[in-house]
């Protein structure tokens, strides 16, 4: 089921579930003909468990002996069971790391990231705010590791107008069993895991940060651009200067890799011993053939076609692996 944690997000993938199902059918996910059965496990990221549930409900639509089960631990989370063989599959807003690697490899579990959508991340802060673009070098003095910046004023070189200099700044972000928790450490403070400590800790929840934001001018989170996306009104997303000028996080910039360094690929790591079951080859055929509708559905960045053709290619490599 889709879960009521977003209510913009699920009244667009319901209304998605209501009006593409006769296109979604034209995809060959059975292709032997026969009658699907079976059970799928998913597990991970929370960001990308929204695109998961989607594709889902929708194959359980054409497959009604197929049951998909997507839950949410955090990518990390996810990959200790996968690595184990617990989940046919694993969302993840990061690639995998080497001790991930590691430990699939001691399990024999043979696998391959297939990207379901393109995402970053976006710095939110109060619609209020004067403040409209961050270098990474002014990101980096607010959230690395010892940071003492108190004060929107206190940041090198951002000339905050007037009484907003001393506006105390409240900072929101996910725990470290996220992906996004990963990849904004590791891309702002260059290291995983390195931020400062006094913030307030959402964990997987991300409505968190956009309510805080909103009732408090001084508020500064990171967030999936999904969720700054859905906000709506008491709240903007910062541009991000990587060196070449600001840059807003567009669906264009975000596919064209020029959002840097906050624009990411989405995945679902799929096992290759599952790919061997024909429901769970179906299901990851058709939640590629998907993915634009689904990923539109979900206000992520969808995937070029260049990118579908791509995954395509990884499934049937995968595929072709087992047992060799």
């Amino acid at each position: 089921m889709i879960k009521p944690t977003n209510g913009v997000r699920a009244f667009a993938i319901a209304a998605l579930l209501a009006t593409v199902a006769a296109a979604c059918g034209s995809s060959e996910g059975n292709e032997g003909g026969d009658q699907l059965t079976g059970t799928i496990r998913i597990d991970g990221s929370s960001t990308v468990a929204p695109l998961s549930e989607a594709a889902a409900e929708l194959f359980m639509g054409e497959n009604r002996d197929v049951q998909v089960t997507v839950a949410a631990s955090g990518t990390s989370g996810g990959f200790q069971k996968f690595c184990i063989g617990e989940n046919d599959m694993n969302d993840a807003s990061r690639p995998i790391k080497e001790s991930e690697v590691e430990q699939c490899g001691q399990n024999a579990i043979a696998y391959d990231a297939i990207q379901v959508a393109n995402d970053a991340l976006s710095l939110l802060v109060n619609a209020q705010n004067p403040v409209d673009c961050l270098t990474v070098e002014q990101a980096t003095q607010v959230w690395d590791r010892g940071s003492k910046v108190k004060t929107w004023g206190q940041v090198t070189g951002l000339n905050a107008p007037g009484d907003f200099a001393g506006r105390q700044m409240t900072l929101y972000g996910p725990g470290s069993d996220s992906g996004t928790f990963d990849f904004f450490t590791d891309e702002i403070n260059g290291e995983e895991g390195r931020i400062r400590i006094d913030y307030t800790n959402i964990g997987e929840d991300d409505r968190q940060a956009v309510d805080g934001i909103k009732s408090d001018v001084g508020a500064m989170g990171y967030v999936p651009y999904s969720y700054a996306q859905e906000a709506g009104e008491g709240v903007k997303a910062l541009a991000i200067d990587g060196g070449g000028g600001c840059v807003d996080a567009t669906l264009e910039n975000v596919q064209n890799g020029s959002y840097v360094p906050l624009g990411r690929p989405l995945f679902v790591y799929a096992s290759g011993t599952a790919l061997a079951k024909p429901e769970v080859l179906a299901f990851m055929k058709f939640y590629v053939d998907n993915a634009t509708s689904i990923a539109d559905a979900a206000s992520f960045v969808p995937l070029t076609e260049a990118q579908v053709a791509a995954q395509h290619q990884k499934i049937e490599e995968l595929v072709s692996g087992v047992g060799q």
